[in-house]
């Protein structure tokens, strides 16, 4: 899929707290095209899931980590797509502090978001048997103040999951729930045909080339 959206959560048992977060993007992962069930239809979508890392602490004053050690992380799937009525342009554009522009519409690439601070809102939510989920309602810019201090060490290192091209040494760090969603996709290389993988190989060619002239800036 390239992870190019055009205009047409998280890994941790402890929940994240309500509230603003001061937060990294560390993970973006090509979810491929998915089955999304709405309103007793049922949609095939390109999804992608991105990942951040929380830095802070709670309002009792202590840190926001795992039990060992490492930041808590929060995850939000959205659809591949810039239209005006997306959730991932909204997020962007709020994170970004502005609009996309005519030629950014034609093709953003989400490698753009990796290593970038933001400020998430969270809250949550009550499912089954009282349990807590934490959501992603928001995402907008570190505020300046908060810059000029400094920001902390990112902890993990960033990557990005293309089906184009998978890492398998990172797939294999995710959950089984994640991986068993992406070997689901129709672009899982093992479900391509063998036309689809000899197209697949072009595109990878051709993409390479634009990523080295891709300097549109988040």
């Amino acid at each position: 899929m390239g992870l190019t959206a055009r205009s047409t959560g998280g890994g941790s048992f402890k929940p994240m707290p309500a509230g603003m977060h001061l937060a990294r993007c560390y993970r973006v992962i090509d979810l491929g095209t998915q089955k999304v069930e709405w309103k007793g239809s049922t949609k095939l979508q390109a999804k992608v899931l991105v990942q951040w890392e929380v830095h802070g602490d709670d309002e009792e004053g202590n840190p926001l980590v795992t039990d060992k050690g490492d930041p808590l992380s929060i995850s939000k799937t959205y659809t591949l797509s810039l239209g005006d009525n997306s959730r991932l342009r909204a997020d962007l554009k709020s994170w970004r502090g502005r609009d996309f522009t005519a030629e950014e519409m034609a093709g953003f690439h989400l490698r753009n978001i990796l290593d970038k601070w933001c400020m998430l809102t969270v809250t949550h939510t009550s499912g089954d048997e009282g349990k807590t989920f934490a959501n992603v309602s928001s995402v907008n810019p570190v505020p300046s103040h908060l810059r000029k201090a400094g920001l902390p060490e990112g902890i993990n290192e960033a990557r990005f999951f293309d089906l184009d091209n998978p890492d398998m040494a990172l797939f294999d760090t995710f959950g089984d729930k994640l991986r068993a969603k992406i070997q689901a996709a129709p672009e899982w290389p093992k479900n391509r045909s063998p036309a689809e993988r000899y197209q697949q190989e072009q595109n990878q060619s051709a993409q390479s080339l634009a990523d080295m002239d891709d300097d549109i800036p988040f």
